[in-house]
C-alpha cells in the first residue's frame, strides 16, 4: 500500500467502537494466537497499539503491566477510557507515535498494522519505543484472507469487496535485519447466512476499502446472488483469515 485514507479508517472503527465487543470471535482467538508465541506474559510497561476498546488493553493490564492504549480513533480510544482498560490513553497514527523512544518493555500491536500505509515504517515506529531487551509483539491479516467473500462477490459485480493484504514474503522482508521469529495462524469463523457473515465484519469497523467503494445497499436480488456463490460448509457461511504473528527482540 502506497496511500491510505487515515481518516477514512478512523470514521469506519469509530462508528463500530459500540459494537465491536460483540463481534470479536477472530481478535479473540488471533489474540491467543499472538500471546502463545510470545510465550511471556509479566511485562511492566505495555503500549497497546490499535486498542480498539480495550479488551488486550485490559488482559495485560490484569497481568500487573502498566499500560497505554493508542488508537487512530477518538470514539474507539473513548470506549476503552469508558472500560477502564489502561492507566494512559494516547490518540495517535502507529506510522508517527508522539512519544520518545524505548519507553515500553512490551509493545502490543494486534490486528492495526495493515492499515497502515508502509508496514516497514510502522514497525520500525513500534521498534523505536520500545525499550532495549522488550519486545514487539504484532499481527496483521495476509493475502489469502477473506476468500470465501471475495468468491461470493464475483457473482454480484466485478469490483473489489475486500482489501488486498501484504503477503508472508512481504510480511518477512519488512522485517529484514531484526531478530524476529513468526507463526501463521488461519481462523474460520462460520455463520448462519451471508448477511451475518459481511455484519461480523461491520461490526469490528473493518469496512474501509482502500481503493474506495461504492455507496450503494445490496438489493434483495443481489443478497441472493452472494448467498448463492458463497461456498458453503455443513450448512454454514464461513470467512477465513490468514493471520502472521511477528515478535521482534528489540537489541
Amino acid at each position: 500500500m502506497s496511500q491510505v485514507n487515515k481518516q477514512a479508517i478512523a470514521a469506519a472503527f469509530g462508528r463500530a467502537a459500540q459494537s465491536y465487543s460483540r463481534h470479536d470471535a477472530l481478535q479473540r482467538q488471533s489474540a491467543d494466537g499472538l500471546r502463545a508465541l510470545l510465550a511471556d506474559n509479566t511485562f511492566a510497561s505495555v503500549l497497546d497499539a490499535g486498542c480498539g476498546p480495550g479488551s488486550n488493553s485490559l488482559a495485560w493490564r490484569q497481568t500487573g503491566s502498566v499500560v497505554t492504549a493508542m488508537d487512530l480513533s477518538a470514539p474507539m480510544l473513548e470506549e476503552a477510557r469508558r472500560n477502564q482498560v489502561a492507566e494512559s490513553y494516547l490518540q495517535a497514527d502507529i506510522e508517527a507515535i508522539p512519544l520518545a523512544d524505548a519507553q515500553f518493555s512490551l509493545v502490543w500491536s494486534h490486528l492495526a498494522v495493515q492499515w497502515c500505509a508502509s508496514l516497514p515504517r510502522a514497525l520500525a515506529e513500534l521498534y523505536r519505543v520500545t525499550q532495549p531487551g522488550g519486545k514487539v509483539a504484532f499481527t496483521t491479516l495476509l493475502n489469502g484472507s477473506l476468500p470465501e467473500l471475495n468468491q461470493a462477490w464475483q457473482a454480484v459485480d466485478t469490483q473489489s469487496h475486500a482489501n488486498r493484504f501484504l503477503t508472508g514474503q512481504q510480511v518477512n522482508d519488512a522485517l529484514s535485519g531484526w531478530q524476529y521469529r513468526c507463526a501463521v495462524q488461519t481462523v474460520t469463523l462460520l455463520f448462519d447466512d451471508a448477511l451475518s457473515a459481511m455484519h461480523s465484519l461491520k461490526g469490528i469497523g473493518a469496512t474501509h476499502l482502500h481503493a474506495g467503494r461504492a455507496d450503494k445497499p445490496l438489493t434483495r436480488g443481489q443478497l441472493q446472488q452472494l448467498a448463492q456463490a458463497w461456498p458453503q460448509q455443513a450448512g454454514k457461511f464461513p470467512l477465513s483469515y490468514q493471520l502472521f504473528h511477528g515478535i521482534i527482540a528489540r537489541d
